[in-house]
């Protein structure tokens, strides 16, 4: 069937096929900027009829500089991308990546767990948020003294299985694997990295940027991201921060929050619409523990700044980048761009 506004509608007043209709896919249909004016080139492979565009309706994708994304139109028992998490202090917080929904599926995913000497049960359920496709869950009195199996569902077939580790308080060390800059010229598994990961079996992942370079195209990023590590970032605490080409910056100076307005971005701030900045830091940091302070800087983007224990190790989670000034004007001009600095 054809969806578009008016089908739609008829289509929910009337119950078929349990379609999930928001303002955002009303908005998307008819052909508007789900990011605002001048930003229709945010999301366009994951957001609207995702599956008619290139990469996703069987023809390639443009290459340009990057490789080719992988298709985000895949068969809907594997719509579950990967998942991520931590815990502390009783909370666990975990996240999921769900591959782009189609019209008529259900908008919702399961957390379900195996707590020792149990059946699988469903924990918690939560939202698949659009735009981006993640969906978020928090568990209170949690026990981090066993390793429990978690799976994370969506419909009647597809899900994605892991294992929550128990905190490693009774180690005299705990290992720590620290990685960033995922290139997005060298697409395809990361089968190298993965193995030798595994056989250093970290304690914690820590990502500390450039998941991707896609720009402007970050859960298609972002999902290419989480199938190349999924298989070391299932069965263990994992933190990732966002960074400059998160956010589809070359720099970034955010200076708490302004807008940048010059190229290249060195008069801080951000470039892309709240919003979009709002959904890279949703994706990608909901499952650390709750920020130390959760105001949010200005024009409302928010923070995750925090800390995370692990083995008894106090780590404290930066994003210092949010906060720097652009050095546009407030520096001598020592070279090409305002941030040659000689």
């Amino acid at each position: 069937m054809k969806i578009n506004r008016r089908t739609a509608i008829k289509t929910a007043a009337v119950g078929v096929g349990g379609l999930a209709i928001t303002p955002e896919f009303l908005r998307a249909a008819d052909g508007d900027k789900l990011f605002g004016e001048g930003f229709a080139n945010l999301e366009s492979l994951t957001t609207g009829e995702w599956w008619k565009r290139p990469g996703n309706n069987g023809k390639p994708a443009p290459r340009g500089r990057k490789g080719a994304p992988p298709s985000m139109n895949v068969s809907r028992d594997k719509v579950v991308a990967f998942a991520m998490y931590t815990h502390q202090g009783g909370v666990l917080k975990l996240s999921a990546q769900l591959f782009p929904l189609k019209p008529g599926e259900k908008r919702e995913a399961r957390l379900e767990v195996m707590l020792p000497g149990q059946k699988w049960s469903v924990a918690a359920k939560a939202e698949v948020h659009y735009p981006g496709w993640d969906a978020h869950f928090r568990i209170e009195d949690w026990d981090n003294t066993n390793d429990v199996k978690y799976r994370v569902c969506h419909g009647e077939k597809a899900k994605f299985e892991g294992l929550i580790r128990k905190d490693p308080v009774d180690r005299d060390e705990i290992v720590v694997a620290n990685l960033s800059c995922n290139s997005s010229r060298t697409t395809g598994p990361r089968t190298e990295i993965v193995k030798n990961l595994r056989a250093l079996n970290p304690d914690l992942l820590f990502f500390g940027g450039d998941q991707h370079y896609r720009h402007t195209e970050h859960t298609t990023g972002w999902i290419e991201f989480g199938l190349q590590y999924r298989d070391i970032i299932r069965d263990r605490p994992t933190v990732c921060i966002p960074d400059d080409h998160d956010v589809g910056h070359g720099n970034v100076w955010g200076e708490s929050g302004k807008r940048s307005t010059i190229r290249g971005d060195a008069d801080g701030g951000y470039r892309y619409p709240v919003k979009y900045v709002n959904q890279v830091q949703r994706q990608q940091t909901t499952s650390l523990p709750d920020p130390v302070d959760p105001d949010p800087v200005d024009r409302e983007i928010g923070v995750y700044f925090t800390r995370l224990n692990v083995g008894g190790v106090d780590f404290a989670i930066l994003e210092d980048r949010k906060f720097k000034s652009g050095p546009a004007g407030k520096i001598p001009k020592m070279g090409p761009r305002p941030d040659h600095i000689n």
